[in-house]
Formats: structure tokens, C-alpha cells, sequence
């Protein structure tokens, strides 16, 4: 036998295939996706902790138009999204119109200070509520996009079980509520308290 043969044929077992090394880096890319991609559990934990900052710094802006405005909040006045409503808040109470976009969903960020009407936001917006009401603290004011506009028994499906719209700003992982005392509150998808609509108040998604 050639020796440079059979020194080959000793190290070949002890080797990569081109094979092996394609099906090894499919695998590690596989398992990235899986572990920090967009739907991953890692990924939106992460997401919705900068989705919650987003709403409570909104919470600002509402309160002090709140103030300007005799403790009334953006109305619904023929508003058929949450754009419409909250546009009300663009540029005076906020030029930050990145608040506006959840990082855990896909919504294309909005030019600074421009009319939130010219583009799609990520949140809906509970129209008719007043800070001064004295159960304002445990109303719901903004949440991530719901899978419906309708009220809400706890358990109803609020945000999407499967990761596909509507209601999926954060995969299948629920989403934040932003509540009258400033508060933000987690969600499994089905609802994890009761979500009425009492007269007056209208829940306002945003563009599909």
C-alpha cells in the first residue's frame, strides 16, 4: 500500500465532512432562529420589558394633555383607529413618535414629529377615559394591539395564541396594558382581567 495512502485513510475518521460542517452550521442556525429570533420566548421577554418603557413614557404625554384639557384624554370624535385619536398627542405632547412603535413587532418607525395618521403605530388606545375618574387607576388606557376592538371577560382571547395577526405585536406571548395610574401590566393572551367598555368609552385599534 502507498504510505500516503494509508496516512490518509488514518485521518479521514478523525475529520469533518463538507457534509458534516453544511448540516452542523444549519443546525447552530436553526437553533439561533429558534432561540433569539423574532418569535422567540427570549426575545420577546426582552421586548415587551421596552414595550412597557414605551407606554409609560406616553402615560406622560397623556397626562399633561390631561391637564390642558380639563382632565379629558384624546377623544374618539370620528376616529376609526388609535392613529386618528392619538395624533392629538403629535409633536406638542410628544415629538417622539418612536414611542408610539412596539419593538417587539414589525411597524416601520415614524419620521420624528410627523402625524402619526401619515403612518401605522402599534398600540390601541381606550378612548373616553378621564385621569380624573375615580376608578381611572384600574382602567386600561393603551395596550399592544388587540385581536378585537369588543370588550373583554378575564379569559377572553386579547392578544394572539399563535403568533399571527392581529394581536401579535409580541408573537404569541400576550402583550402590555397601560393603565390609568401610570402602571404597565403584562397579559398572557387571553385576558388577564376583565376589560369593559362602560358608555362613552371606545377601544380604538390600530391600522391593520
Amino acid at each position: 500500500m502507498n504510505p500516503e495512502s494509508e496516512t490518509s485513510s488514518r485521518r479521514t475518521p478523525g475529520g469533518f465532512s463538507l457534509v458534516e460542517l453544511l448540516v452542523t452550521t444549519a443546525l447552530i442556525c436553526i437553533l439561533s432562529v429558534m432561540m433569539f429570533g423574532f418569535g422567540s420566548a427570549r426575545r420577546q421577554h426582552s421586548q415587551k420589558e421596552l414595550c412597557r418603557d414605551n407606554l409609560q413614557k406616553l402615560y406622560l404625554a397623556l397626562q399633561i394633555y390631561a391637564k390642558d384639557f380639563n382632565g379629558r384624554l384624546p377623544p374618539a370624535t370620528n376616529a376609526a383607529t388609535a392613529e386618528e385619536a392619538l395624533d392629538l398627542l403629535v409633536p406638542r405632547y410628544s415629538a417622539d413618535t418612536g414611542l408610539f412603535i412596539c419593538p417587539g413587532g414589525r411597524d416601520a418607525a415614524l419620521p420624528s414629529g410627523a402625524s402619526l395618521r401619515s403612518g401605522k403605530i402599534s398600540y390601541a388606545y381606550y378612548a373616553g377615559r378621564r385621569l380624573e375618574d375615580p376608578e381611572a387607576g384600574r382602567q386600561a388606557l393603551m395596550s399592544d394591539r388587540q385581536v378585537n376592538t369588543l370588550a373583554k371577560l378575564t379569559g377572553d382571547p386579547v392578544f394572539s395564541s399563535t403568533g399571527r395577526a392581529p394581536g401579535n405585536n409580541h408573537h404569541k406571548y400576550g402583550g402590555n396594558f397601560l393603565m390609568g395610574d401610570g402602571s404597565a401590566q403584562d397579559s398572557p393572551p387571553p385576558a388577564r382581567f376583565p376589560l369593559p367598555l362602560p358608555p362613552g368609552v371606545t377601544l380604538l385599534n390600530p391600522k391593520p
